[in-house]
């Protein structure tokens, strides 16, 4: 080989190096991006997650701001627990209001970037008029809870197995318990039900809950950002390995649900392009324990209560009605 042709092969390597190094740079910085947006408190925004699920929520506030008065005119206190990891998980603990009979409560886990007392204004006026006590945790990284990092259901499982326990611990080992989830709340619920649950679990009600994070972001990227999967989902899933402690494809709702002995209503709007309609009939084919499914026509992300108040609580009441 030449002087000349060596020098030039070495200028070919080393500009190749230097592009690669750039494509790596980039890389890097769109995981960094995303993950940072997606699943650190504080950079995932409540606003953002409202825009993106496409639900015209101001339709709906008259009635929510009415029903959020008469709750909060209702005795409740604030409760807490240190999770697994040493946590303090924040709740708010609506007592059942005296009614003649068994004790039940329903723990209700709410979405993505939410709280605890935002996604159950509408329904609490249904559950309290029904003799039930209602505990609306804050998800960890949400609210008043502690912790840096969004558990999306693979953590929050275990955090909802410590409600369980409170609530047991509070009314009673007679107490009948409800779960009732929605969104990433609701993907916790399909998460746990794969795990040995307490007796006193008597249903599981999941709203658009969704399979997996890897798959609701993969979902995400390509019909919102027109975006393949990779680099960034594969790189984020390294990122919270080693930062939050699990995969994004770890726990998977539609793999714990094959294992699931509790009773599950399904419920889903049939127009939801934030969690695909088809995340529910997947789950739903997977599921062993007894199942219901409620489409809700027409209804965006989250909004199959407000959309259809009458079917919704028919459904509830009937599936109630089977398990408690």
């Amino acid at each position: 080989m030449s002087e000349k042709t060596g020098k030039s092969g070495s200028g070919i390597l080393k500009k190749a190096a230097v592009g690669l190094g750039l494509l790596a740079a980039a890389c890097g910085g769109e995981i960094a991006y995303f993950y940072g947006r997606t699943m650190k408190r504080g950079r995932a925004k409540t606003e953002r997650t409202m825009k993106m699920s496409g639900t015209d929520w101001s339709r709906y506030m008259p009635l929510m701001e009415e029903r959020k008065a008469a709750m909060l005119a209702r005795p409740h206190e604030d409760v807490w627990q240190t999770s697994f990891d040493g946590l303090r998980l924040h709740a708010t603990y609506f007592p059942a209001q005296a009614q003649p009979g068994k004790r039940k409560i329903v723990i209700c886990f709410h979405g993505y970037t939410s709280q605890g007392m935002s996604d159950y204004i509408g329904l609490s006026d249904y559950y309290q008029k029904r003799g039930f006590a209602m505990l609306l945790p804050d998800a960890r990284a949400h609210g008043a809870s502690e912790g840096e990092y969004i558990g999306f259901g693979c953590l929050d499982r275990q955090d909802a197995l410590g409600w369980i326990r409170w609530a047991v611990e509070e009314l009673g080992e007679e107490t009948e318990v409800l779960l009732h989830g929605t969104s990433m709340g609701a993907a916790t619920l399909l998460m746990l039900s794969g795990l040995k649950l307490p007796a006193q679990v008597k249903g599981i009600v999941s709203d658009c809950g969704f399979t997996s994070p890897k798959e609701v972001f993969t979902h995400v990227l390509h019909t919102m950002y027109h975006l393949p999967a990779f680099p960034v989902i594969p790189g984020a899933d390294l990122v919270n390995r080693k930062l939050a402690g699990y995969g994004m494809d770890e726990c998977n709702a539609k793999r714990e649900v094959e294992k699931a002995e509790v009773p599950i209503l399904f419920i889903h709007g049939g127009n939801d392009t934030f969690v695909p309609c088809s995340m529910c009939d997947e789950i739903y084919e997977h599921c062993a324990s007894p199942k219901r499914k409620l489409i809700v026509d027409g209804a965006a992300h989250a909004e199959s209560y407000y959309k259809d108040m009458e079917g919704y609580e028919k459904a509830l009441t009937e599936f109630i009605g089977e398990v408690m």
